[in-house]
């Protein structure tokens, strides 16, 4: 939603089609910096955990590459090394998707259309019991264009809340953020004839998603002035690339923890390593893309395409 929101802010100053370009450019060298970055990693988890369990090495390590390759799944999809990265190549193709619309001047019908492929997508995805949709439905066109189309609109029509209303917007969202924890709970329990102990029900996205997104964004933007005497700001620059990198951390972590669970040494089901795990996670995350960007790897705020060139060596 908030990529939709400043893209439409930036194409009504410019050449939509030389801006649309310039992201696609960003959001592919951010993709393919996730992918030389978790593939490795990923592949070496592979390799020692054949090797403890004395499996076919080099059947299985080529089975791993094999399924890195996936065309659709790599091209479109953006899950075939980590499903994490999925929403990097959904961004893309969404707007890619809004800039035809505003190109062929149909923005109108931008909000209807998105929503009528969204629809379908939470059918197949947090709505099973109801319908069957047989084919994949986690990207761009049924997800990411609905909510990006979302912010495009909000910032197209200069859809400014006021400060005042603030508190409204707050308590919104609080409200819709309680009725999303019912409604998973309906969805992935009680209609499910489940409890706790079966499974942990984690769906991506629901109806009430959206008005909470929504309502939470409005808050956002009703008080711009949110938090620029904290040190959030100058986090902020780090927020993709920390999702970029969190995939290969959190394997690291979570196969570490598993191993020591084999040397008798068992974490995993402690309190203890569930507290310090996702902000392991986000420090380690965090140092390593800091120093990606030291090291001139990666350019914050312009291409992560790896360049040995600019590589610098204290």
């Amino acid at each position: 939603m908030t990529s939709g929101y400043f893209f439409a802010t930036n194409i009504s100053n410019t050449n939509i089609s030389e801006y649309f370009f310039q992201r696609a450019r960003r959001i592919t060298s951010i993709y393919v910096f996730g992918i030389l970055l978790t593939a490795p990693v990923f592949l070496v988890g592979t390799v020692v955990s054949t090797h403890i369990q004395h499996g076919n090495l080099m059947s299985n390590a080529t089975h791993e590459i094999i399924g890195f390759m996936s065309p659709l799944e790599l091209l479109y999809y953006g899950d075939s090394i980590s499903e994490i990265l999925w929403f990097l190549p959904a961004l893309l193709y969404s707007l890619a998707l809004i800039s035809l619309f505003v190109t062929v001047d149909k923005t109108k019908y931008l909000i209807p259309v998105s929503l009528g492929f969204h629809v379908v997508g939470l059918l197949g995805a947090s709505y099973t019991m109801f319908v069957d949709i047989p084919f994949p439905n986690r990207d761009a066109l049924f997800f990411g264009f609905f909510y990006t189309s979302l912010g495009y609109y909000i910032s197209a029509h200069d859809w400014q809340p006021a400060t005042e209303r603030s508190k409204l917007y707050l308590g919104a969202t609080v409200l819709f953020g309680v009725l999303h924890i019912a409604e998973r709970y309906v969805l992935g329990y009680i209609m499910a004839e489940r409890t706790f102990a079966h499974s942990v029900y984690a769906p991506s996205y629901t109806i009430v998603t959206v008005l909470l997104t929504v309502s939470l964004f409005l808050f956002l933007l009703s008080r711009p002035a949110l938090g620029k005497s904290t040190p959030l700001p100058s986090l902020g620059k780090y927020a993709v690339g920390v999702y970029v990198v969190h995939p290969s951390v959190l394997f690291v972590l979570q196969n570490g923890s598993a191993v020591l669970g084999l040397l008798g040494y068992g974490i995993e089901n402690t309190i203890v390593w569930h507290l310090i795990l996702t902000p392991a996670t986000f420090i380690g995350s965090l140092l390593i893309y800091a120093a990606a960007d030291e090291l001139g790897l990666v350019e914050i705020g312009g291409s992560h395409l790896p360049r040995l060139d600019q590589l610098r060596v204290w």
